[in-house]
């Protein structure tokens, strides 16, 4: 169903005459690593699997040059901020699907003005469900984003910019993809309502009650950083991800207001990663869905840079933000 384009970068290796090629995969492509491999080997490179984490274009194997001439990063769109590699390929694993049936049957579910969202693989869908919508009487908005976003509509976990863009013109979201990941970051980032289609089963929800139950975690883990007296801020050491201006802002608030501040370099940051340091809470700097989906597996408070601020007394608490990586 998701198209690996394995002809086009075999011939992509072959044009550009590299002799060893490192080839990156999302979880959800790793099964399919043996297949891959054998068909970039066909155009006549040794193939190397980087088999670390990838979570994003935010998390490319920047280091590519230590075992190979070239990378094929698989899953993800380039991130344009990040700057040009012409020794970097970056392969979007497109759907071939169609939203027509599924958009057709729940488009009265939806209000006057929707704006239109949605993950990589689905992009190239946004053109049909925009006139799907238009065609009931609607109004369809899908805008580009900043410089972390390639395409109109795009969405990212940590960056909602194409959704902030239009969010004054439209009642709500569509969002075309799987999962909750990446519509969850536009329902944080705009408080509009956000209905998420997936093109593969048809199905059309609403992610609001997830939204409230991960808000009630939040403040939760809030109050109980609200009394730490010691804060250690993770910065990451992914291209990506690195924000370690912000780091230093937020150690600066920490210790204006009369408390200890530490900083740590990781590059994966996971509750084995940060279970022996002796502080009281976490400042997370690196990708805030880190903090915001994952918090039931740490044993301490792991809060993002405004829900510091929050902890602190900075921020109100009806002030609460999405802490978006920005360009």
């Amino acid at each position: 169903m998701f198209d690996l384009e394995l002809e086009r970068t075999a011939r992509w290796i072959r044009s550009n005459g590299y002799s060893r090629v490192a080839v990156q995969l999302p979880e959800g492509l790793k099964l399919r690593a043996p297949e891959i491999s054998d068909a970039l080997s066909s155009a006549g490179a040794e193939v190397i699997i980087v088999g670390r984490p990838c979570y994003g274009a935010c998390d490319y194997y920047s280091d590519y040059k230590k075992i190979a001439d070239a990378l094929v990063h698989y899953g993800h769109s380039a991130m344009p901020s990040l700057g040009i590699d012409p020794d970097v390929l970056f392969v979007e694993a497109r759907a071939d699907c169609s939203v027509a049936g599924p958009l057709t049957r729940c488009v009265g579910m939806l209000p006057r003005n929707v704006g239109v969202l949605a993950s990589i693989q689905y992009i190239g869908l946004i053109p049909e469900a925009v006139a799907i919508i238009e065609s009931s009487g609607r109004k369809a908005f899908a805008s580009a984003g900043d410089k972390r976003i390639l395409y109109p509509g795009q969405v990212l976990g940590c960056d909602c910019s194409a959704a902030e863009a239009v969010s004054d013109s439209v009642d709500a979201f569509l969002f075309l993809g799987e999962g909750d990941f990446h519509p969850l970051a536009a329902a944080f980032g705009t408080e509009k309502e956000l209905f998420v289609l997936n093109p593969v089963t048809g199905e059309m929800r609403s992610v609001e009650s997830i939204k409230d139950r991960i808000l009630r975690r939040r403040f939760a883990s809030i109050t109980i950083a609200s009394e730490a007296e010691k804060f250690m801020i993770i910065i990451c050491s992914k291209a990506g991800q690195n924000r370690s201006s912000e780091a230093e802002r937020i150690a600066d608030k920490i210790r204006g207001a009369g408390k200890k501040a530490y900083m740590v370099l990781l590059d994966e940051i996971n509750p084995d990663t940060l279970a022996h340091y002796r502080v009281d809470a976490f400042v997370n700097t690196a990708c805030p869905r880190i903090a915001m989906d994952e918090s039931a597996r740490f044993s301490k408070p792991v809060l993002t840079v405004p829900e510091a601020e929050i902890a602190l007394g900075l921020r109100a608490w009806e002030d609460y933000r999405f802490d978006a990586i920005r360009e």
